[in-house]
């Protein structure tokens, strides 16, 4: 894939070419890897996608539909195999234990996957790009007290996550970091809203459905406007999200009146 190729989204195949859009998901047995790898399905993709050997089993649905290579997501050989000929790489940073898992996956993405290829990285709202972002003070409590806990516990580091996204952002890759809000099941709404900055009155409902969060990573495939971009989002149907387009809709009608 070149980076001036346009994708069509429905029947997941490149503007011009006869091939067939080849994504790989790294993280795809976990809940918003499955959603992905459902999503990526849904379009017609070609999917490769990357979990630890022990939970292979929670890919049986998709069984005999989709190429499953087996391992941890921060082998390099792993990633290497399977990230080999993608035109796209969706991959879940998850924060495991204290030995560098977040920026072990991502620089092992960012170094072995295909000139041009997209790739989009999920983490929390918690990652900033430019120090922009205005924070409330339970989720900068939440950030410094749990994270420092669950450090010590050696089971989650955010600070490697931290570190994987400084990787990607200073990398010369077509990358999108999506920031996803708190998260829920349920039926999908839609395609999430986002904002550039944390703080944004769009997202103050910090609420996305995890099905939605997952549709936003596949959708950001074929948008050139989220190439170098950190999209923190919430879900189209929250409050927030709803009185934004209200707003916007009554500001539309004033300027229409007015003659602008």
């Amino acid at each position: 894939m070149t980076s001036e190729a346009t994708m069509d989204t429905t029947d997941g195949r490149a503007q011009g070419s006869a091939r067939t859009t080849k994504v790989c998901i790294v993280g795809a047995s976990g809940k918003l890897g499955q959603y992905m790898v459902q999503h990526a399905l849904d379009r017609g993709y070609q999917v490769v996608g990357v979990c630890r050997e022990e939970s292979v089993g929670k890919l049986d649905a998709f069984k005999g539909r989709i190429t499953v290579i087996p391992g941890a997501t921060d082998d390099r050989e792993v990633i290497r195999r399977a990230v080999a000929g993608c035109d796209a790489v969706l991959v879940v940073l998850v924060p495991m234990g204290v030995h560098g898992y977040s920026s072990g996956t991502a620089q092992a993405v960012l170094d072995y996957a295909e000139p041009g290829a997209r790739l989009v990285f999920s983490c929390g709202w918690h990652i900033t790009r430019d120090g922009k972002d205005v924070y409330s003070w339970r989720l900068k409590a939440l950030v410094h007290i749990a994270g420092r806990l669950a450090r010590l516990a050696r089971m989650v580091d955010l600070d490697d996550q931290v570190e994987a996204c400084r990787r990607v952002f200073a990398s010369d890759t077509r990358w999108t970091v999506v920031r996803g809000s708190d998260l829920e099941e349920g039926e999908s709404q839609g395609l999430p809203v986002w904002s550039r900055h944390v703080g944004d009155p769009i997202l103050k409902s910090n609420l996305t459905r995890r099905v939605d969060f997952a549709l936003f990573m596949v959708a950001a495939i074929e948008s050139e406007e989220l190439v170098h971009e950190a999209p923190a989002i919430v879900g189209c149907r929250t409050p927030s999200a709803l009185a934004h387009a209200a707003t916007a809709g009554d500001r539309m009608a004033a300027d229409s009146r007015v003659g602008l």
